[in-house]
């Protein structure tokens, strides 16, 4: 099969499309023709080096999410059949033609959706839906503040905190991305060039603050992250583009009653991911079918163009996914 291999750690320009093995299935695996995939913030760290995959992945071979069609299945699969369309989250390897993926792991398109628009939701969505309803434990009625409102997994926890009934706050760098995520539910936004989020969210809340708050950014957004809480709110950190190291006033925690964790989803074990899989496919998946939640694409380049999608990526431009499409062969 082909895939868009990293021939050494480095920019955009060291992919190459190559001849590589073809997956084995295993009995509870399925093996899928993948049709897209979609960029993450991990591919760019993995091409320079610095992620390596978990076990069973190849280094070389980029991709946490894919959509496709099943092509064959493991002994032991019962759920799936060669032509169903699915889509899923992975450790690795959508940035190949093939896959093999355990079958609890699959996730079906709804009908209504293109092989391109469901490659950009695995990763987003279930990192978004782990962090706020699994890790934080959002609850209707609560005010939620997202950081980068523009990223994949931004405009994803927008539309999920939205479609439970929150009021939702976010930070963008352009006027354009607070529009545009406005579209998506997005009722009060902050230009971080121009405004103090945690006054923002304090004239809004008169004075409370917000319950939850999905961080992508990190050190640099601490003393307004938890200026911004209210009384026992929550604070999850999924990404440090801001910085990881910080100096902590313990007592403003301690006097809000307040807790902070952090998360990641690639290293997790199969069972936990694959529990997290399903979960959300029981209670959101419907609502793509619906239309209420909708993936968001900002732009789309065949396989081949992988090097310029990462360059465009690191430009942090895009507003929702980067989708990569596989030739379809024969």
């Amino acid at each position: 099969m082909r895939a868009a291999v990293i021939t050494a750690p480095g920019g955009p320009e060291v992919f190459a499309i190559q001849e590589i093995d073809d997956p084995i299935v295993g009995p509870e695996e399925v093996l899928v023709a993948v049709r897209a995939t979609a960029l993450n913030r991990a591919d760019l760290l993995q091409r320079r080096g610095r992620y390596p995959g978990p076990p069973g992945t190849r280094d070389d071979v980029p991709g946490l999410e894919m959509a496709g069609e099943v092509i064959e299945v493991g002994a032991n699969v019962r759920a799936w059949q060669p032509g169903d369309r699915v889509m899923a989250l992975l450790g690795g390897g959508g940035y190949a033609d093939r896959i093999a993926v355990h079958e609890r792991m699959l996730m079906r398109i709804p009908s209504n959706l293109s092989f391109t628009q469901a490659a950009s939701i695995p990763e987003v969505f279930l990192t978004a839906f782990d962090a706020l309803f699994m890790q934080c434990g959002l609850q209707p009625g609560e005010n939620v503040l997202v950081h980068a409102v523009g990223s994949g997994v931004g405009s994803a926890a927008v539309q999920l905190a939205s479609a439970v009934g929150c009021r939702t706050f976010g930070t963008a760098g352009s006027e354009d991305k607070l529009a545009r995520a406005k579209e998506l539910g997005l009722e009060v936004g902050v230009n971080y060039h121009e405004g103090d989020f945690a006054e923002a969210v304090k004239a809004d809340t008169n004075g409370r603050g917000v319950d939850v708050i999905l961080d992508v950014i990190g050190a640099a957004y601490w003393p307004l992250n938890i200026s911004s809480m209210a009384q026992r709110a929550r604070m999850i950190i999924v990404g440090t583009l801001g910085g990881a190291k910080i100096e902590v006033d313990l007592g403003a925690l301690m006097s809000k009653r307040a807790s902070v964790q952090g998360t990641l989803l690639r290293a997790r074990a199969l069972e936990e991911k694959a529990a997290l899989t399903q979960a959300f496919a029981k209670r959101f998946l419907p609502m793509f079918e619906s239309g209420r939640l909708q993936p968001v694409i900002d732009r789309v380049y065949p396989i081949a163009e992988v090097g310029d999608a990462h360059t465009y990526m690191e430009t942090n431009a895009n507003f929702g996914k980067i989708v990569l499409e596989h030739e379809v062969r024969g």
